[in-house]
């Protein structure tokens, strides 16, 4: 069976957990000091699903911005599907979530992409409520809630994006 090539673009605001999710699933770690992506910041991994269906996916960690750059915007060619990562206690990055996932949804068209509240862990401080998430999933997102410090859902919502974007070819 051959492996599948596809690449996967981690958007959202800055300090959201984009690079220590991309480091959780790649690497198995974590670390707290804040590291700024300048640009893009690319990893590969290869996983086996659980059809037994190979791939070997780029990761392309974007810098965080609430808005496409055209930077960003040419990152995004040729993504097969994308995680839009919102940090649960900053409300403001839910906002600008769901205007990127608009903007990129105009740039590269529809493709599979999942909302991922990232910092589950830490839901005491939660801004992002409960009310906000339904009403999106109303409108037909799929939205999961991770933590990349413990490791919670990481596996899982890269699991399912890699399944949603091998099953829209």
């Amino acid at each position: 069976m051959a492996i599948i090539l596809k690449k996967i673009c981690m958007i959202g605001d800055f300090s959201v957990g984009k690079t220590s999710l991309v480091s959780r699933y790649v690497q198995q770690s974590f670390s707290d000091k804040y590291l700024t992506t300048v640009g893009v910041k690319i990893d590969t991994k290869l996983v086996t699903l659980p059809d037994q269906r190979q791939a070997k996916l780029s990761l392309w960690d974007i810098a965080g911005s609430d808005t496409l750059t055209s930077a960003s915007m040419s990152y995004l060619r040729g993504a097969a599907g994308y995680l839009l990562v919102v940090d649960g206690t900053r409300r403001p990055t839910w906002d600008a979530a769901l205007q990127l996932r608009d903007a990129v949804t105009k740039q590269i068209g529809a493709k599979p992409n999942i909302l991922l509240l990232n910092k589950a862990d830490l839901t005491e401080q939660w801004e992002v409520n409960d009310a906000l998430v339904s009403q999106e999933r109303e409108q037909g997102s799929t939205i999961l809630k991770s933590s990349a410090k413990l490791g919670m859902g990481v596996e899982d919502a890269f699991t399912l994006l890699t399944l949603r974007m091998l099953d829209a070819n």
